[in-house]
């Protein structure tokens, strides 16, 4: 079988470039190769074909099952943090159960709950910030969404519980996010114990120390049950399978590790990039605040969530710098044709949504920061993939988009902010996801008079 071209280095090399910097190197390869090219990182695994052609795109997201497959086994990387339970890291019958049991909570009338959550919590976090004084903006919202997670997920609000289960999640998180210890999931032979350099072990300590708060909290739910609770973990204790089949506790712990973090680490850094490029540009924060200022006295969060223009920064926000940079895998199960190629079975293929993102002929002038090109047409859930696609697309979507627009009109209604310094800011890997290159400082330079206060809640 002929595989598409791709470097010809050695596979530790291609290997140590996509820990280090995964959208240089893809850049790169397909600067060289062209929208289609062949990665091979583990001598031991077949090689993975890595596209960013949206008709490709479209063709691995819905190609039916028995051509490609979106198997658990391939994302077993996940597994160390999120279990062997999570609708990431399983597959077929049971991905499919996992995932109806976890689409209600994102739907409809649940909305409404979160968005008083996600107002009042971005309240108290941005009142602690003063006029004059440098803050970490990735430190704010990662204490924002830390926090709604903690009170929309698992209905803790305070207490000795909420705040060691908080400090507990917010280091493992941190350590989880570091080169070395993605490194560690790429090599399991590393896994292990080395004595007194143990990294991984401490990795481990940690998350079983937080295991036990969480299972101790759904011990006690289970004990004493209250119908009237709307947190995430109630719906999902309460919800059942088409046998009639609850969760198990294995099941909601992997869950609500999914749930924090793919709703916590991600949106935390698309609020900082956003208010990172709304301060950068003057002309984006001077519209933005047109369009928030123009709403009158207490909009609900549904307006605020149709806003076209914060709609448009917040889709650029994602586009430009994707948390996300990759579709989950897909293997190939008997031989397709894709982009002029015949693959054959085993073959791993991989969607790339950042070099998607960057495509002059879909988006021109990728690197410059542009909302408007939102404005000016509408792309394609296949060329436009932030939250990826298929049966594996994001179930926290809606929440997400809530979460970030409501948090931006919050912050920029109630504080005037500047950012330290103006220099560039670049992406890079973050755990398994991607993040900033450097600390973003801002200062409050004034306190703004809110002429449109979010204060009532409808249904988003």
């Amino acid at each position: 079988m002929k595989f598409p071209n791709g470097p010809q280095t050695p596979a530790v090399s291609q290997m140590l470039r996509w820990i280090a910097n995964p959208m240089s190197f893809m850049e790169a390869c397909a600067k060289t190769y062209g929208e289609i090219f062949t990665l091979r990182l583990d001598k031991n695994l077949p090689p993975m074909v890595v596209v960013s052609n949206p008709q490709a795109q479209q063709q691995i997201l819905t190609t039916d099952t028995k051509e490609l497959e979106a198997p658990g086994d391939v994302n077993q990387l996940f597994e160390p943090l999120l279990g062997k339970h999570s609708v990431i890291t399983i597959s077929g019958a049971e991905h499919q159960r996992q995932r109806q049991l976890l689409m209600p909570p994102f739907h409809g009338e649940r909305m409404r709950n979160y968005s008083q959550v996600i107002t009042d919590v971005t309240k108290q976090v941005i009142s602690q910030y003063q006029i004059g004084k440098p803050f970490n903006i990735r430190s704010a919202t990662q204490a924002i969404t830390l926090r709604v997670i903690m009170q929309a997920v698992f209905g803790l609000y305070e207490g000795p519980r909420a705040e060691k289960l908080q400090n507990f999640l917010s280091e493992l998180l941190e350590k989880a996010s570091s080169r070395l210890n993605v490194a560690l999931l790429y090599f399991p032979a590393l896994q292990r114990d080395f004595g007194p350099i143990n990294f991984w072990g401490k990795q481990m300590r940690l998350q079983q120390e937080a295991d036990e708060l969480i299972y101790e909290e759904i011990r006690e739910r289970r004990e004493q049950p209250d119908s009237s609770r709307t947190d995430i973990l109630s719906l999902l204790m309460a919800a059942r399978d088409e046998a009639g089949q609850p969760m198990t506790d294995e099941e909601l712990r992997d869950e609500l590790m999914t749930l924090l973090v793919a709703g916590h680490e991600t949106t935390a850094t698309a609020l900082a990039w956003a208010l990172y490029w709304i301060h950068k540009i003057p002309s984006v924060r001077q519209k933005l605040l047109q369009e928030l200022d123009s709403l009158g006295d207490n909009p609900d969060p549904s307006t605020v969530f149709k806003l076209p223009y914060l709609n448009a920064v917040c889709s650029e926000t994602l586009r430009i710098y994707p948390v996300a940079i990759l579709t989950f895998p897909r293997v190939v199960r008997t031989s397709i044709s894709l982009g002029g190629y015949e693959l054959e079975p085993g073959t791993v293929l991989l969607g790339s949504i950042y070099l998607t993102h960057q495509r002059e002929d879909i988006y021109p002038e990728p690197k410059q920061f542009k909302p408007e090109r939102f404005l000016e047409r509408q792309f394609s859930a296949y060329e436009f993939l932030p939250f990826g696609g298929g049966v594996r697309r994001c179930i926290g979507l809606a929440f997400a988009q809530l979460e970030m627009k409501l948090a931006l009109a919050q912050i920029l209604s109630s504080k005037a902010l500047e950012l330290v310094n103006k220099g560039e800011v670049r992406p890079k890997r973050r755990g398994l996801v991607t993040g900033l290159d450097r600390p973003i400082e801002m200062v409050v330079t004034s306190q703004r008079h809110m002429k449109s206060p979010i204060l009532q809640t409808t249904t988003v």
